[in-house]
């Protein structure tokens, strides 16, 4: 007798990126996505409004599981801000390597970079978020408006470097996609030293690597 199935959110988005995957293409309508999974419309609808909310709740999804993982490590919760961010940066990447077939696909499906870029909306509030609870040392600077614009401008920057490294990582064709694994390290060396006002020497060591690569930061 086989096990009924549970249909919730995990459910239609695994449904879903299968039918991605399978097809190369999104389904024509939910009616038909769903006539297909042999479940009422409705059901749908429970989780999802569109196809293109479901979209920003794969990216989600990757997301909660980075930080699944990362709490699930004993030494994580005693890293610096830093070690952390870096944490982050290579299980969520681990992660977007074992299914990047569809996170290709759903980044440059639409010839608009526009509407590609809006699957991941809801990615940005959850990782600025994420950044915003590291706490993050910024320089103090004497004057409050300037030092309260740095601190609320800390998490938005790390989201650009964060789409900085996607991009680097979806044009990348390395073995083991190592040159973003290089990327990720120098970036983050470059970023925390701006933050720390240390020595340049990340920085430019950064900033060659860009040239060499000839990164263009928008995707």
């Amino acid at each position: 007798m086989m096990a009924k199935k549970t249909i919730n959110k995990d459910y239609f988005i695994n449904e879903y990126s299968n039918y991605i995957l399978e097809e190369g293409k999104k389904p024509n309508n939910v009616f038909q996505f769903c006539k297909n999974l042999k479940v009422e419309e409705g059901k749908f609808y429970d989780y999802f409004s569109s196809f293109e909310t479901l979209e920003e709740n794969i990216f989600i999804a990757f997301f909660e599981n980075t930080v699944t993982l990362l709490s699930k490590s004993d030494d994580y919760i005693n890293y610096d801000a830093k070690t952390k961010l870096l944490s982050f940066y290579f299980t969520f990447f681990e992660i977007l390597t074992s299914n990047r077939s569809l996170v290709l696909h759903l980044l440059t499906a639409d010839k608009n970079k526009l509407e590609n870029l809006k699957k991941l909306s809801s990615l940005r509030k959850n990782f600025k978020k994420f950044i915003d609870g590291l706490n993050i040392n910024t320089p103090k600077i004497p004057q409050e408006k300037i030092d309260e614009l740095k601190e609320n401008s800390i998490s938005e920057i790390a989201w650009l470097q964060l789409l900085m490294t996607l991009k680097f990582w979806i044009e990348d064709t390395s073995p083991s996609f190592e040159k973003t694994d290089i990327f990720i390290e120098k970036s983050m060396h470059a970023s925390f030293d701006l933050l720390d006002l240390t020595p340049l020497k990340n920085i430019f060591d950064f900033g060659k690597f860009l040239w060499k690569e000839k990164i263009n930061t928008s995707i």
